[in-house]
């Protein structure tokens, strides 16, 4: 039987994953509904799941890819790779009023703009503080502390080694983790319960994995506002890192 269908699993690897990530965020859904009764996102907890099974799959096959070196989850090296992500990220925008984006007018743009120098200031300073010193590697950890696509983009357009853009990455995923499991529990506290709020936080935070996740956990009808600045700070990120933060950092360092 296994003889069967390990084949069909790897001729149709992309159908695989589907199914395989669909299965691992039930579970995490269904998780977090009875041990956490729901503070804590499924999201977050599939992304530790995920995390997990990336490592041990890597240490199985002494791979570079995590559990996609594994043939028959080869599909989920396609399904977490650049296309889908760079459409999954564009269809959160779906379901926002346009009315709302501009009654934030320039508060929602200044958002933007502090949230991703404070992130960028913050992650070259934790950088500098552990021995880094050259430019680029300061540039592309502060881009990992804006987002975990920000530091790789940033990092690959500076030459930044394979080691520094793993550690952006990594520092990334920190970030939105922490977004994600943070907001529902400080969410009464700074107002986070309309529109315009979550996209002066979506502003803010960045992350837009965590602040979507974050905001499900609160209030999901605030999901594609947060959702949708956050994008705008990805995008903005990109632009900003390897060139006004890098000729920055380079006149600093």
């Amino acid at each position: 039987m296994i003889e069967f269908i390990e084949p069909l699993l790897i001729e149709y690897s992309l159908i695989t994953a589907f199914a395989v990530i669909g299965l691992l965020v039930w579970i995490s859904y269904v998780l977090s509904g009875r041990l956490t009764r729901g503070r804590i996102h499924g999201s977050a907890i599939a992304i530790l799941i995920g995390l997990v099974l990336a490592y041990f799959g890597g240490l199985e096959t002494d791979g570079k890819r995590g559990i996609a070196d594994i043939p028959v989850f080869a599909g989920v090296g396609l399904m977490g790779g650049a296309m889908l992500r760079d459409f999954a990220i564009v269809a959160t925008a779906m379901g926002v009023h346009l009315g709302e984006l501009r009654r934030t007018g320039m508060v929602g743009v200044l958002s933007l703009f502090t949230g991703i120098f404070v992130s960028f200031f913050f992650g070259a300073c934790v950088a500098y503080a552990f021995g880094y010193r050259d430019a680029v590697s300061l540039t592309t950890l502060g881009a990992g502390a804006a987002t975990f696509i920000v530091g790789p983009v940033t990092g690959t357009a500076l030459g930044a080694s394979s080691e520094i853009i793993a550690l952006s990455v990594a520092a990334g995923l920190v970030k939105s983790i922490m977004v994600m499991v943070g907001t529902p529990f400080v969410a009464r506290f700074i107002g986070l319960d309309n529109p315009r709020t979550a996209l002066i936080f979506g502003g803010l935070m960045g992350t837009t994995s965590g602040v979507a996740g974050g905001l499900a956990a609160t209030d999901p009808k605030l999901v594609p506002y947060g959702a949708m600045t956050a994008t705008f700070y990805t995008g903005l990120g990109c632009l900003l890192g390897p060139s006004v933060m890098y000729f920055l950092i380079r006149l600093i360092a």
